[in-house]
């Protein structure tokens, strides 16, 4: 419990101060995070039957995180995506020289991988550039409202829990603890308005709805990938708290959908 204690102080520090510090380290950085999960999904996944194909995987991981965040910075135009496709294409042509018996199954696991480790990510630092310009109040508020609805579910979970959410996947998690998680999220996120004034009230609300709900189908997800690989955690870079994925679950799914749904309205 110390060393998880510690750990996610530090954790906390470092996330606070590479989305606050200026564009380039937090574009940097979250793109950085988002290789390093989609390398840690290659890792859990290769089994004997399925080997995704770790290096191309991260080489197109790494350069989608450049181009996108290259492309937020101002620094290349968004047609530049189009270098990527020859990556792609490594993948399927490196397959026809390693005599694997289903290499579509690696394929396709590599590809996933992308989806799922590192395109989020990308996600999240262009909630930093929606004007056009570096702004850190709506990534370091999507922080902040994931956070508090991570401590409102678990609060609420432990004094009212009884009615399970998903027990095949997560024993743990209650509906009463889920619904706790979603008001914590949205009462912090009323003060937010007043702290950073980029969006409306209304719209931190919303964000905050999406965010309570959406992370922790995220964090499920991620429980049933775990569960259909018999592990416990994804990684152990983080000592007490696991891997990259299971400290970001809940931002894998709500990263696009808040963009999204800012970009709409």
């Amino acid at each position: 419990m110390k060393t998880r204690a510690i750990t996610g102080f530090f954790f906390i520090i470092v996330l606070v101060c590479a989305t606050i510090f200026n564009q380039y380290v937090f574009a940097a950085f979250f793109s950085l995070v988002g290789v390093f999960a989609a390398r840690e999904f290659f890792v859990i996944t290769t089994t004997p039957e399925t080997k995704p194909l770790k290096t191309v995987g991260i080489l197109i991981a790494l350069g989608l995180g450049l181009l996108v965040s290259g492309y937020f910075l101002g620094l290349s135009p968004l047609a530049y995506l189009a270098a990527i496709v020859p990556l792609f294409a490594l993948l399927f042509i490196s397959s026809l020289y390693l005599k694997r018996e289903k290499p579509f199954h690696d394929i396709a696991y590599t590809i996933l991988g992308i989806c799922y480790g590192t395109i989020p990510f990308l996600f999240f630092v262009g909630l930093g550039f929606l004007d056009g310009s570096f702004n850190f109040a709506v990534p370091m508020g999507f922080l902040i409202m994931l956070w508090a609805n991570d401590t409102g579910a678990y609060l609420a979970g432990r004094a009212f829990g009884r009615t399970k959410l998903f027990e095949r996947i997560s024993p743990n998690k209650t509906w009463e603890g889920f619904i706790g998680g979603i008001l914590l999220a949205v009462a912090i996120s009323l003060s937010l308005q007043y702290f950073y004034g980029t969006l409306s009230r209304l719209e931190w609300v919303c964000i905050a709805v999406i965010i309570g709900a959406f992370g922790t189908l995220g964090d499920l997800v991620e429980s049933m990938l775990k569960r259909s690989l018999g592990i416990k955690d994804s990684g152990n870079i983080l000592p007490g708290h696991g891997g990259f994925l299971d400290r970001f679950d809940g931002l894998l799914m709500a990263a696009p959908l808040v963009y999204i749904f800012l970009m709409l309205i």
